[in-house]
């Protein structure tokens, strides 16, 4: 599938309309918002909950510092010159509405720029051409060019990033539910984009989901058919008003579950999946407490509770540590899919060892010794008695080199001490560790969205009463709790 260490290893960075449009700039917070947070390097938390707060701030100015704001646009990665993600589009609509809760913007501010991004997105080209169209039937390409908002290099037309976009959309069309012309007409398009999406059109080996389309080669012979970050897609193509996937089709994809069941790392079994970001991003969304389907009843738990074994499986893993990377224990801990240093094999302490750059990791599954902050942060609504304290351990022992402007940034490694930069794909060694340079938006959004269902559940009851998001879990057969 195409990936984002696809185009960096492709020179995309070469296209010199990209660079120019991507190039760092400086957007002006409005007056009357409430004053940006402190100097990363001069931020001295008081308590543990006090540097929580400061995290999700930071992480939200990322989404309003850096999309564009005539198109909504949000570049897949900051400060390296970038593309746009729709994924992280999805992610930054759900933290308008939170920046409004807190009051760092206005709803007026966080309203505009709702309506400014799905017009955007309602009048974007959708066809057969490899370069100059959006989408196709409804879904739209993973990565987009921020200038007209085409097809960016050799992206495939992506059901999970549309997925995870229209999860953004659905939540601004239940958000914003005042009755004025503005939130009116907010509320239309995200309908709009919904019914357009054709999920029949994309299941060629029905009942799956195919991961995506090309232009040349058509359907990307993989499908959506094991436990993973997909559970939301399955969802929103049931919930469809207009096009939607027949009935038992969630009973036929979670028959694909059972392989997962286990506890390899943990000590309580659940749904196997080694990357964080799997057990993550449905939840941002969906609040699965107390709600099942027939395989969870099965089990006697709920996927939220699957999740939070999941967390723990985590932190069980590092302390373990089979591989001996440094660092790895009870106060560090968390993998998931996040930058890398790069793709080489260097001798470390007489010890041959291999890194990777932009890698879905996990529990004995590309683990390089590089650490997430996200994995723990996306986590604390599910664990927070594990997760809170770790992130402050973490930002007392390595804040001064992992900690900046929009929060941490995106990964860095204890082992990797050394290495030629020729090899270094992304980031640097600082202070005697591999620190990210950059920030990435799909592991920004979970930690906004996921702070705010920890200590509010906003995000979480403010999708209950959408109306999409009902019809389709009681399709795919949950019932309990807040459902009924």
């Amino acid at each position: 599938m195409f990936n984002r260490r696809d185009i960096l290893n492709t020179g995309a960075l070469t296209f010199g309309g990209l660079v120019a449009a991507c190039a760092p700039r400086t957007i002006t917070t409005p007056a009357h918002t409430q004053v940006p947070p402190p100097a990363a390097n001069t931020f001295m938390p008081d308590d543990d909950e006090a540097l929580i707060s400061d995290i999700q701030r930071r992480a939200f100015q990322f989404f309003w510092d850096n999309a564009y704001p005539k198109t909504g646009l949000i570049p897949d990665r900051w400060p390296t010159p970038s593309f746009a993600s729709i994924a992280a589009v999805g992610f930054g609509l759900t933290a308008y509405p939170i920046g409004e809760s807190h009051g760092w913007i206005t709803r007026d501010e966080a309203a505009d720029r709702t309506l400014s991004t799905l017009e955007f997105f309602i009048g974007q080209p959708q066809g057969d051409s490899e370069s100059r169209d959006s989408g196709k039937n409804g879904f739209f390409y993973h990565f987009l060019g921020v200038t007209q908002g085409w097809r960016f290099a050799r992206a495939e037309l992506s059901t999970i990033d549309t997925a995870l976009l229209m999860a953004g959309v659905l939540f601004a069309q239940s958000w914003f539910d005042r009755d004025d012309a503005r939130e009116a007409r907010i509320r239309y398009i995200a309908e709009q984009l919904f019914r357009a999406i054709d999920w029949n059109w994309i299941t060629p080996r029905a009942p799956f989901v195919s991961m995506g389309w090309k232009p040349r080669t058509g359907f990307i012979p993989a499908d959506w058919n094991q436990y993973n970050e997909g559970m939301i897609l399955y969802v929103l193509g049931l919930a469809s008003p207009t096009h939607p996937l027949p009935d038992g089709t969630w009973e036929a994809v979670s028959a694909k579950f059972e392989k997962a069941w286990g506890n390899e790392w943990g000590s309580e079994p659940h749904l196997q999946f080694p990357p964080m970001f799997g057990h993550q991003y449905s939840h941002t969304w969906i609040d699965f407490r107390g709600i099942r389907d027939p395989l969870m009843k099965s089990k006697g738990i709920d996927y939220f509770e699957n999740s939070r074994r999941a967390t723990y499986a985590q932190r069980d893993y590092a302390i373990k540590n089979p591989y001996g990377w440094d660092g790895y224990g009870e106060d560090c801990w968390g993998l998931t899919a996040c930058d890398g240093p790069g793709d080489f094999k260097i001798e470390l302490a007489g010890r041959e060892r291999e890194f990777f750059s932009y890698s879905a990791r996990g529990p004995g599954d590309r683990d390089d010794g590089t650490i997430a902050p996200t994995a723990a942060l996306g986590s604390i609504a599910f664990a927070p008695e594990i997760v809170t304290p770790m992130i402050a351990a973490m930002h007392k022992r390595w804040g001064h080199e992992i900690y900046d402007n929009y929060g941490f940034l995106d990964s860095f490694n204890p082992t990797l001490t050394e290495a030629p930069q020729s090899k270094l794909l992304h980031g640097e060694i600082k202070s005697g560790l591999w620190v990210d340079k950059d920030y990435l938006g799909i592991d920004q959004g979970p930690i906004v969205a996921m702070i705010e269902n920890h200590r509010t559940g906003l995000v979480w009851s403010t999708m209950r009463k959408n109306p999409h998001i009902q019809r389709g879990l009681r399709r795919a057969g949950f019932t309990g709790g807040w459902l009924d």
